[in-house]
């Protein structure tokens, strides 16, 4: 799916003149640039705000990039992030990949490679889960991460909406029963206001769609729980190609 505006990135390091010039860099290929010199400014502002990719130091003072990375994992699944170091040993390079980060680069940076990782980052397709099943999100963002795919969850209807709001997403799968709500509100949005949006309404019960001749708004596929991964991911990527 097209971006409406520049694709965003977080710039995190504690040595301001690193910080500078990669946003500077950044900048000047059409990305919108923020920066943070810690930890604690890193979560404002993404708290804040969206971004689409986070260049995280991993030698910080009060927190290191592997520690925040975690943290915007669990607040911001869908922010692709990278690990800047100089200290890029295989023991490093290993558990911060181990974590869920994308790529690992040394100190001094390739810019060349910088700005392949960043390229890539920013046209992975975006999906976001809703459902109340933390472990099932949990799992599939590890799959989804593997495949090369950005994704974030929603365990509400209203975080859902709020997600949808703020995101453009090549497809949203969406649990049929939501513990505040009901799926085919999530669906009546998607609809509404992202039409270009693939969505896919998962249920564990099927009876729930008997009730109804036809849901309404009617999703684009149905997937029922336990799912069988393959198809899953294949009817996903089929989506993702078709709206991009």
């Amino acid at each position: 799916m097209p971006h409406s505006s520049p694709p965003s990135i977080l710039v995190v390091d504690d040595e301001a003149d690193i910080c500078q010039n990669l946003a500077d860099i950044l900048q000047e290929f059409g990305y919108e640039v923020h920066t943070a010199s810690c930890g604690a400014e890193a979560l404002e502002k993404i708290r804040s705000r969206t971004f689409d990719v986070a260049l995280l130091d991993l030698k910080m003072p009060g927190m290191d990039g592997v520690t925040l990375y975690k943290t915007i994992r669990e607040q911001r699944g869908d922010i692709v992030s990278l690990i800047v170091t100089a200290y890029a040993n295989p023991q490093t390079i290993k558990d911060a990949l181990h974590a869920g980060v994308w790529q690992v680069l040394s100190k001094p940076v390739d810019l060349q490679q910088l700005l392949t990782f960043v390229s890539d980052a920013v046209e992975q397709p975006l999906v976001m889960v809703v459902d109340d099943d933390v472990d099932l999100c949990h799992n599939l963002w590890d799959v989804f991460r593997a495949r090369g795919m950005r994704s974030c969850t929603a365990h509400t209807e209203q975080e859902a909406l709020q997600r949808i709001s703020e995101r453009q997403f090549e497809v949203i799968l969406v649990d049929l029963k939501l513990p505040t709500g009901d799926g085919r509100h999530v669906l009546e949005k998607i609809r509404s206001t992202a039409p270009d949006t693939r969505a896919i309404l998962i249920t564990g019960h099927p009876e729930e769609l008997l009730k109804d001749a036809e849901p309404t708004p009617l999703p684009d596929a149905i997937c029922y729980k336990p799912f069988e991964m393959s198809q899953l991911l294949e009817t996903i990527e089929r989506f993702a190609r078709r709206t991009r």
